[in-house]
């Protein structure tokens, strides 16, 4: 029996732990409710100038073990289901992440989780969070190849009987005769749907990161972790950007991005290092991007982030002593990553 959108509603409430008050996460034009396995698994990741240049990186599926992140489904406890992996081509955050959240708000406008859902065009790039006068034949064809893409995605479950593979979706395209967007998702992922576990994610911030796909991505990433989260290993977020470049490199690419995050107010933090292993602390995340004013920071008492002893680091830190820019040092360093 299909689900309808009161018990979405239910499962989109969320108690704050210090007023007990009940909140609901309504989906809107500037705010979204996401799966957070999802935005861990690294499904969606940054389509950096790197992975344009090795030509054929997209269009290679790879598969993540997604086995700890979507345990709570229905239909692994009710199969006993013990492994769950996804595989897909790489997903950017540019279009196909938003595209995704379309699917979700949709789904969600809906009431319902079964059945083929049919919207306007745009309407559908509305929840998309794209403008809707942004219709024309270019933008057509951008969201039908995403939404390709998203129907790519493959899901498998597998136990010592058998195994279930499904999509992500059903079904999901574009219908030029009709100019509607069409989507049919699969009933046995009704709770994954239905955001079991979730988190609030402001497309604010997205809106403010424009071309910064690293720092979108883990932005993603961050807002999914849980209140007063553990340190974050460098190495993990390395596997959420899943880069194909030097290690020395994709550290570079983190910093930069967690540096993003920060200037547009969304991210406090601090680097610390054990024995030969970086860890981030995450102090605070403010997704409204307002800066605290009543807190005042004392930047004099505060350590600074300790820094991988790599030789590439210094390399990085020399040519910015140098006066190169951001984007110089990247073609640099991917040019030596080519050799």
């Amino acid at each position: 029996m299909a689900k309808k959108v009161n018990d979405l509603d239910s499962m989109t409430d969320e108690v704050n732990k210090k007023t007990g008050e009940v909140v609901h996460l309504n989906p809107s034009s500037t705010a979204t409710v996401q799966p957070v396995a999802l935005m861990r698994l690294g499904l969606f990741v940054p389509n950096t100038d790197h992975a344009k240049a090795k030509g054929s990186v997209n269009t290679v599926k790879s598969t993540v073990d997604a086995t700890e992140d979507l345990y709570h489904l229905e239909v692994v406890k009710r199969e006993g289901y013990k492994d769950i992996s996804i595989r897909s081509e790489r997903l950017d955050m540019a279009t196909d992440f938003r595209v995704w959240l379309g699917i979700i708000r949709s789904i969600y406008d809906n009431g319902t989780f079964a059945g083929k859902l049919k919207l306007p065009f745009t309407k559908f790039l509305q929840n998309c969070g794209f403008d809707s006068k942004r219709s024309n034949k270019d933008m057509k064809k951008r969201i039908d190849d995403s939404l390709m893409r998203l129907r790519g995605v493959t899901i498998q479950f597998r136990n010592d009987t058998g195994s279930l593979t499904t999509g992500l979706v059903n079904s999901a395209h574009y219908n030029m005769a009709k100019n509607e967007v069409e989507i049919e998702g699969d009933h046995r992922l009704a709770d994954l749907y239905q955001m079991d576990y979730k988190v609030y994610l402001r497309l604010k911030a997205i809106d403010h990161l424009p071309r910064k796909e690293s720092a979108q991505a883990l932005y993603t990433f961050i807002e999914s972790l849980p209140r007063n989260p553990a340190p974050v290993s460098m190495k993990r977020l390395r596997e959420r950007l899943r880069l194909k470049s030097r290690i020395a490199y994709q550290n570079h690419i983190v910093r930069k991005a967690l540096e993003e995050l920060k200037e547009i107010n969304y991210l406090e933090y601090t680097e610390t290092k054990r024995g030969r292993s970086v860890y981030f602390n995450i102090t605070k995340r403010n997704p409204n991007l307002i800066p605290d004013k009543s807190l005042k920071i004392d930047r004099s008492t505060h350590d600074e982030p300790q820094i991988v002893d790599e030789a590439m680091i210094s390399k990085i830190s020399k040519l910015k002593d140098s006066g190169f820019t951001e984007e110089e040092i990247a073609k640099i360093l991917i040019s030596l990553d080519s050799n």
